[in-house]
């Protein structure tokens, strides 16, 4: 059915058609009763037929009111085409996705408040989604699931390779650095101190926290076994509560502790300075919403007055723009593929 000019128009078509649908039925019914008919002067049979048959059933059929099925149709018109016409013009919605560094609650209660800015000021509707683990959220992003994500640098180089995603800002006030920290009072001392020892990682795929450090100890020949634990809280804590000898983190998620949690860790190693995590967008997504997240962001400190206390809570205290062959190109020759494990979206 083409899609008619005005509601108006729509009904009364289609009454007129259901008008003659029926009368058409009853003509019919009329004929098959076996009736006899007299036919007019100067008509022709089927003419005669016709007018006889539609007589019979006007007098005999109950009087159809107009109204109701008036009424009936103007209901269904409305149902079948005004409603996906308003869904058509509601506002497109855009997913922001974190990996899970922290446990889901604290990941909702650090990025609601900038994720409810961005879609103030972008005029966009931008939803928070969570993980539960960093391999699940590794497999939604290599999917391209997330239109904004909020990732590690080396998911940035597998997202970009995969997906063609953008990074769009990252953190200039610290450098993502890799630590192996142990119990304050541990008799680990070196490196090497670690050799056939069990050691913590948040998942097989983090980048700075498990990738880099598993690497750095293969490559120094020290044999570990790996415990892998979800979270960066998680690595700490299996340390304090002595499930582990060490375990991989980065001096940000440290930082972030409690002094109740640092004041018992002592950190063993730390590794050079990297470009921390950039959040990025999905292709797909319209380059004017990704210029307009990214220039939100960066004007955040000096437009609002908590913008620092917002920004500081998702790792970006001083944003700047970034770039993906300044920023992270260069960690493609670290050849850190042999150390990856396979995402297939388990804890």
């Amino acid at each position: 059915m083409p899609y008619p000019g005005t509601l108006w128009g729509a009904v009364m078509g289609t009454v007129r058609r259901t008008r003659r649908d029926r009368l058409s039925q009853r003509k019919q019914a009329t004929l098959a009763a076996g009736e006899p008919v007299c036919l007019p002067a100067n008509t022709g049979p089927r003419t005669a037929v016709r007018r006889a048959a539609g007589d019979r059933a006007a007098s005999a059929a109950p009087e159809v009111r107009g109204l109701p099925h008036l009424a009936g149709w103007c209901l269904c018109y409305l149902l079948f085409f005004c409603v996906p016409i308003g869904q058509a013009n509601a506002q497109p919605s855009y997913t922001l996705e974190v990996v899970p560094q922290f446990p889901r609650l604290v990941i909702h209660r650090d990025w609601t408040p900038l994720v409810e800015y961005l879609s103030r000021e972008t005029g966009a509707s931008i939803q928070l989604k969570l993980h539960d683990s960093i391999p699940g959220f590794e497999v939604a992003v290599l999917r391209g699931g997330p239109d904004f994500a909020f990732m590690n640098p080396y998911q940035a180089i597998k997202a970009k390779k995969q997906q063609g995603y953008i990074p769009l800002v990252r953190d200039s006030a610290r450098a993502l650095k890799t630590i192996l920290v142990v119990k304050k009072d541990s008799q680990i001392r070196t490196l090497q101190d670690l050799n056939g020892k069990l050691i913590a990682f948040p998942s097989p795929n983090a980048f700075a926290a498990s990738l880099y450090a598993r690497a750095l100890l293969t490559d120094k020949n020290i044999e570990f076994i790996p415990r892998y634990v979800l979270t960066h809280p998680n690595v700490y804590r299996h340390i304090i509560l002595g499930k582990a000898t060490a375990g991989g983190g980065v001096e940000g998620t440290l930082a972030r502790e409690s002094s109740a949690i640092r004041d018992q860790l002592r950190t063993v190693y730390t590794g050079p300075g990297l470009a921390p995590h950039p959040l990025c967008a999905h292709p797909r997504v319209p380059a004017v919403l990704r210029e307009a997240v990214t220039r939100a962001i960066l004007d955040l400190p000096r437009d609002k007055p908590n913008g620092l206390r917002l920004l500081e809570a998702v790792q970006l205290p001083k944003p700047v723009r970034a770039q993906y062959a300044r920023d992270y190109q260069s960690l493609e020759r670290l050849d850190l593929d042999k150390y990856l494990s396979r995402v297939d979206g388990g804890r």
